[in-house]
């Protein structure tokens, strides 16, 4: 019975470790979109 709880734990771990990947991707392009908004406005 290890094994699925073996299964479960690497199934959260990859889970938890691509929304991360998105999370932090997605707060980069927030940052590039203002960025991109601040320097439009301003030339």
């Amino acid at each position: 019975m290890w094994y699925f709880a073996w299964i479960l734990g690497v199934t959260m771990a990859v889970l938890l470790a691509s929304m991360s990947a998105m999370m932090c991707d997605a707060r980069e392009c927030a940052l590039d979109d203002e960025r991109k908004k601040l320097e439009s406005s301003s030339s």
